[in-house]
């Protein structure tokens, strides 16, 4: 693999999974006081490892009931295309989230076993287990000392500490916990509220609905006669 080929990074929640699996296992299984630490998120008064560590204190579920709500949700239709993209290039792929490694490695368990091995141990994520027959706990592995943005997973940091030789780096995302990896990437895509604030603040991105069009963009990308130059790659359509 060579040292200027890209790397790329996902988010999950609402990326990777057809929707956010954190906000429907609260919508489902926690008790009210969930909703106004997300207000407080995202008015910007807490961070989003303090606010997901009280909302995953409301959950009250089973593993079982858990498990069958996770399973559920699904996987983008593209992500089997963008991996044998990913593959064909020799792109490392890796999953950066604020969510959680057991609702990540629960979807995960539903893909074919090739593509479900190859990313088992590209998780960097949030930790989540049960404390008893129906609560739950966290804990922030990706740092344990936290960040200056107070991220439950400091996508930038993980982002850095994966690629030390400084290869072009390509996210993709869709929610406001992208937004400092947007900031941090050579090659962005974006949609929903990720893509929103990428207009507010300039930041040059690449739309998509689904990973199928991200992985037919990236077999673009790298066809480019000079191959993909870190920063100067950033696209829009």
């Amino acid at each position: 693999m060579s040292e200027t080929s890209p790397i790329l990074f996902l988010d999950f929640d609402g990326t990777v999974s057809r929707s956010d699996v954190v906000d429907a296992l609260l919508e489902r299984f926690a008790l009210p006081a969930w909703r106004r630490l997300e207000e407080e998120w995202r008015a910007g008064t807490i961070g989003s490892r303090e606010c997901l560590a009280g909302q995953i204190a409301c959950i009250r579920a089973t593993p079982a009931a858990l498990d069958a709500a996770i399973a559920a949700i699904g996987v983008d239709r593209g992500l089997l295309p963008l991996l044998e993209t990913a593959a064909r290039h020799a792109i490392p792929v890796h999953i950066v989230s604020d969510g959680f490694d057991y609702c990540i490695h629960g979807l995960l368990q539903t893909l074919p076993a090739g593509p479900a091995e190859r990313l088992r141990g590209a998780v960097h994520a949030s930790h989540l287990e049960a404390a008893g027959a129906d609560t739950w706990r966290t804990a922030f592995p990706y740092f344990p000392n936290g960040c200056e943005h107070g991220c439950a997973t400091c996508k930038p940091a993980v982002m850095a500490r994966l690629n030390p030789k400084h290869r072009p780096s390509m996210f993709v995302g869709d929610g406001l916990s992208d937004r400092y990896a947007a900031r941090a990437a050579d090659v962005v895509f974006a949609k929903q509220s990720l893509a929103g604030y990428c207009e507010r603040e300039g930041i040059r991105y690449t739309p998509f609905a689904d990973l199928a069009m991200v992985a037919a963009e990236i077999t673009r990308l790298v066809a480019l006669p000079f191959g993909m130059p870190a920063r100067a790659a950033r696209l829009e359509m």
